[in-house]
């Protein structure tokens, strides 16, 4: 299976691994760790070199009762980041919902559009073209269609109700049902059941458990285990990311996740700790 993606067609017969690049002051993780170009670009660059095969930059944070920022602030992050990161030989990816951002970083050369709206939002009175369209216009960018239950701003608050799977399998198969009818190729799009995201840790667990029943629709799986508080919790860290420890606590938990999730089919992984992945996926690969 191959993932069309602007530059580049990613070969998926192997497991590929998606580094993180967070260029916001508050995402769960690591906020204020690469916040400004110089910092960015240095940790774009060494998860080139711990194994990243995809860096992905967003300059909004989406955790648990975030608040939206406006197109412009996400610009200001993005563009001076972007313009230097399409220039290291990886595909990039940028992780927005806004179609004003999504085009602007399309034009810059960015590959990859991961949305964690699924091509859902609106900018409220106006008559710009939408996610979709920017997509669908576009002859070559790969994007990411994510479940997200709820909104940032409350999804902690009223948790998803009932069967996660089904529901998260349905909802995937109808948005990537719907890109295609814009004209989207089936070989552009991948899905992501959005671990965390408007999800109890039990809804969570059963997206991993039964992840199998997510890939009948035949396109390629995208997870994003890492950090999050469903591990803490299962694993008895901190809850909280507020120092070094606390991070350092959920590595291996994210690790054990990860390596899970490719044995049940995941084709690439979204990650803060490159090199502990790619480590512990040449050790599955060592025994596949």
């Amino acid at each position: 299976m191959k993932w069309k993606t602007g530059r580049s067609v990613i070969d998926l017969s192997m497991p590929k691994v998606m580094g993180i690049v967070n260029l916001t002051p508050d995402s769960f993780s690591d906020g204020g760790l690469h916040h400004g170009v110089s910092a960015a670009l240095h940790h774009c660059e060494k998860l080139l070199r711990d194994g990243a095969d995809i860096l992905d930059i967003g300059a909004e944070s989406t955790r648990p009762g975030a608040n939206a920022v406006t197109e412009d602030e996400e610009l200001q992050r993005l563009v001076p980041v972007l313009r230097q990161a399409v220039t290291l030989g990886l595909p990039v990816s940028v992780d927005t919902y806004k179609p004003g951002v999504m085009q602007v970083a399309l034009d810059l050369g960015a590959d990859i559009i991961n949305d964690v709206w699924a091509l859902r939002w609106h900018q409220p009175a106006t008559d710009a073209l939408t996610a979709t369209q920017v997509i669908a216009r576009h002859p070559a960018c790969g994007i990411c269609l994510m479940h997200m239950h709820g909104e940032p701003s409350s999804m902690h608050l009223f948790a998803m109700q009932g069967d996660a799977v089904a529901q998260v399998r349905l909802f995937l198969h109808q948005a990537a049902s719907e890109l295609q009818r814009s004209g989207v190729e089936k070989s552009r799009i991948v899905v992501d059941p959005g671990i965390g995201f408007g999800k109890t840790a039990a809804q969570n667990f059963a997206l991993l458990s039964r992840q199998t029943e997510l890939l009948g629709a035949g396109f390629p799986l995208l997870v994003g285990w890492s950090r999050k508080s469903s591990l803490a919790a299962c694993a008895g860290v901190a809850s909280g990311c507020t120092t070094r420890v606390d991070l350092d606590g959920r590595v291996v938990a994210s690790v054990t996740a990860a390596v899970l999730a490719v044995e049940r089919g995941a084709s690439i992984l979204r990650v803060h700790d490159v090199l502990e992945t790619v480590q512990a996926l040449r050790v599955l690969n060592a025994i596949r």
